[in-house]
């Protein structure tokens, strides 16, 4: 299984985000994970369309969009046209899941589906065969730096099994708490792509940082 991290712009410095795209790009960073909240599905409000596009501008790093939104269908397009390459949307918002999918594949980016800690893995099993990526939180979402929540663990790894039983070729994401020591933990369980904020921006050698969380060090 290849593993990627994708990291977490709400950890970076916004000030100097040029600079900080270019040292992800640097230190072996696979993915710029970009949160985008609205104030109404989760408490934050953070940025949107033009930020992303400025990002895009910047770098052929794959950009990982996450959308805590309320009605993510009715932005799919909007992102991807802005530069996304992966878009992820909550299943508990009010658009419809099939729709909302058909439209980020139909607007070019890959389709990815998000849960929040309280879902279930079993409510998403029959949707796995349409998505690229499964993203699991693994803290409440809204706001960066939160704790891991090891219950979620479980959910990792029944959805594992069950994309390994349906034949499926399915990335599954973690979202909130990676660090040195949550990031074996998830990769056991059966996540590949590992978002990380604090610690890969905090880091004193974050390419070694990269490696640790890929279990490569």
């Amino acid at each position: 299984m290849r593993y990627y991290v994708s990291a977490s712009v709400l950890s970076a410095d916004l000030l100097s985000i040029g600079g900080e795209i270019k040292r992800l790009e640097e230190n072996g960073v696979d993915m710029l994970h970009f949160d985008v909240m609205d104030g109404v599905f989760v408490n934050n409000i953070t940025y949107g369309l033009p930020v992303l596009e400025q990002v895009r501008r910047a770098t052929d790093m794959t950009l990982d969009v996450h959308l805590m939104i309320t009605d993510p269908l009715r932005y799919a397009e909007a992102f991807a046209k802005a530069g996304a390459d992966i878009i992820s949307f909550h299943s508990e918002s009010a658009s419809d899941v099939r729709e909302t999918i058909k439209a980020i594949r139909s607007a070019g980016a890959k389709p990815a589906v998000a849960i929040k800690p309280a879902t279930s893995a079993e409510s998403v099993y029959d949707i796995l065969p349409e998505v690229d990526m499964l993203l699991v939180m693994t803290v409440e979402p809204g706001f960066g730096g939160q704790s891991f929540m090891y219950d979620t663990v479980e959910k990792v790894r029944l959805i594992r099994r069950r994309i390994a039983e349906l034949g499926l070729e399915c990335d599954v994401e973690v979202d909130g708490g990676i660090n040195y020591e949550t990031a074996p933990i998830v990769r056991e369980a059966g996540a590949n792509v590992l978002v990380s904020g604090s610690c890969l921006f905090r880091a004193e050698d974050m390419s070694e940082a990269v490696r640790k969380i890929k279990g490569d060090a």
